[in-house]
């Protein structure tokens, strides 16, 4: 499928019309899985009622109204950026690094930004600046620590990257448990569902600073789109064609960096995103960035947003953290990387 990708684009030049069409698409396909992520719940809201409500020939004051717009819409929203972020995160390191196997979660920036909302909460901040400022450092310190013990030569140790992502990972999440387990706050016990996705606590205020920083950063990085492509391809090949390839690393991870940090601070670890759904839009639209960012970007926010619904319906009443359905679809996943080796990301 991949290979017939690669055929497709080399027959459609890519253009900017054709990413806008694709996108606008996506975007279509975006907007349909969050109006019937509005539908689905323990309470039963009719279709005809929420258009009644959307349309204004509702009451906003009714239960119904009230479970639409104080619980369920923002709610989908935050799902719809979280997985925004973290697609768009798995797509720059896994082209930074060039490898298959690279994403925000198992590289360990989204432990490190979780490790930094805890200290924050336990040090009295709140959410409105101080647990996500601190999110943000945490993100950047794990950043920091990849960058010293195994990145001195990125282009040729990846795997190395990798593997030290995965320790940074267990170390941080060894410190939060040990938090959790030894605290008398009964917030930090409560923190334990948090820290396997809850998308619960999505406020209009809180998007109202995601939304911002997201539309920078994807911004910022798409601008650097076609340098992903090269350096994919080889970093002596993008040198040779001019790309700066060690600023637009540093640029490329302060800003993945500062979108985890701020996403992981509302919405706690949420795994596999960042693996699956840019490997998923790469087999069918390729690997071009200028169309992977944009494709990858909405679709993990339509597949965060259903995969949210499923973990709210599942037992209802009672919930489920959205990282349990995502790490039920992304171990399989993980597995089939490996054996397939990285398939189309060998490298000559």
């Amino acid at each position: 499928m991949g290979r017939l990708a690669d055929r497709t684009a080399a027959a459609k030049p890519l253009t900017p019309y054709r990413v806008l069409r694709l996108s606008a698409m996506m975007g279509l396909l975006l907007l349909g899985v969050a109006g019937l992520s509005m539908v689905i719940g323990t309470a039963d809201i009719s279709l005809k009622s929420i258009l009644d409500l959307f349309l204004g020939s509702g009451t906003s004051g009714d239960p119904a109204g009230l479970i639409l717009f104080r619980i369920r819409l923002p709610r989908i929203i935050l799902a719809g950026f979280v997985g925004f972020a973290l697609s768009l995160g798995g797509v720059v390191f896994q082209a930074l690094l060039r490898n298959p196997l690279a994403d925000p979660y198992i590289l360990g920036v989204s432990s490190g930004s979780a490790f930094g909302a805890v200290v924050a909460i336990v040090l009295g901040f709140g959410f409105s600046i101080g647990v996500p400022v601190m999110s943000f450092a945490g993100a950047l310190l794990t950043v920091w620590l990849l960058m010293q013990l195994g990145a001195r030569r990125m282009g040729m140790e990846s795997t190395t990257i990798l593997l030290m992502g995965v320790i940074i990972n267990a170390f941080f999440t060894a410190i939060i448990m040990f938090f959790i387990s030894t605290a008398a706050d009964e917030r930090l016990h409560s923190m334990l569902f948090w820290l396997y996705g809850d998308l619960s606590q999505g406020r209009y205020t809180h998007l109202s600073l995601i939304g911002p920083a997201l539309l920078g950063a994807l911004a910022i990085l798409y601008r650097h789109s076609g340098a992903l492509n090269l350096i994919t391809a080889g970093e002596e090949t993008a040198a040779q064609l001019g790309v700066e390839v060690d600023r637009i690393k540093k640029i490329c991870f302060l800003v993945v960096s500062l979108m985890i940090g701020v996403v992981v601070a509302f919405s706690g670890l949420i795994g596999f995103i960042g693996l699956m759904v840019p490997h998923l839009a790469r087999m069918v639209f390729g690997s071009d960035h200028r169309l992977l960012i944009p494709m990858a970007s909405l679709g993990g926010a339509a597949f965060l947003i259903a995969a949210d619904t499923l973990a709210r319906t599942l037992i209802s009443p009672s919930e489920l953290p959205v990282g349990v359905i995502t790490a039920f679809m992304g171990a399989p996943f993980f597995v089939f990387l490996l054996r397939g080796k990285g398939s189309r990301w060998r490298r000559p």
